[in-house]
């Protein structure tokens, strides 16, 4: 089998960091300057393949022979984007809004093969339902977890799962940030066997 090209994620996320390290695969991180700014009327699915597929090609004179990964997400409750709240009032307002309503995830995914030039984008979808969320129950959850820095004003790898009364997609990495099965699915349309290629121990 030939040798994997050496595979770079375009990211600084340490939660990207971690979802990629589960499938086994050597890689390295590096962030890549773009300009995130929404095109007017830009729907949330197309801007996080754009933004994914903009990091990923952002890194090709770097990195001329290799695999690169780029990601991008946001949330959008009733089709208008969720931001990252900063602080902790707009934490509370945001969950407030959110409290017993479904909440879209978007995360746009590409795998850009510098030496060929191709790249492959998708979005994936993910859907959370949050239950009815007292003022009191926002207010503790914020005090403990601090998501500030967080779409949606939450951490599904931490408390976050809480709020929730039900998720809805195909896979549970798309709502940190990585949606691993199309990633593999990628990876192996490149010619990468992951589990052939992994290194566990």
């Amino acid at each position: 089998m030939p040798t994997m090209p050496p595979l770079v994620l375009a990211s600084s996320s340490p939660w990207r960091q971690d979802l990629l390290t589960r499938l086994g695969l050597p890689f390295e991180c590096a962030s890549p300057e773009i300009d995130e700014t929404p095109a007017p009327r830009e729907p949330a699915p197309a801007l996080v393949e754009r933004l994914a597929r903009s990091k990923a090609e952002a890194l090709r004179d770097r990195y001329p022979n290799h695999l690169i990964i780029g990601s991008d997400q946001v949330a959008t409750l009733d089709g208008i984007i969720l931001g990252k709240p900063g602080n902790h009032e707009n934490a509370c307002r945001q969950l407030a809004l959110c409290s017993g309503r479904t909440v879209t995830f978007h995360t746009g995914l590409a795998l850009h093969d510098s030496a060929s030039g191709a790249t492959d984008a998708l979005e994936e979808s993910f859907r959370v339902h949050f239950r009815s969320l007292p003022g009191d129950t926002i207010e503790r959850y914020l005090r403990i977890e601090q998501p500030y820095q967080c779409a949606g004003s939450f951490r599904m790898e931490g408390l976050g799962i809480v709020l929730f009364s039900r998720l809805e997609g195909r896979d549970p990495n798309t709502l940190i940030g990585l949606p691993l099965i199309a990633l593999v699915d990628m990876l192996q349309r490149r010619g990468v066997d992951t589990l052939e290629s992994a290194n566990l121990e």
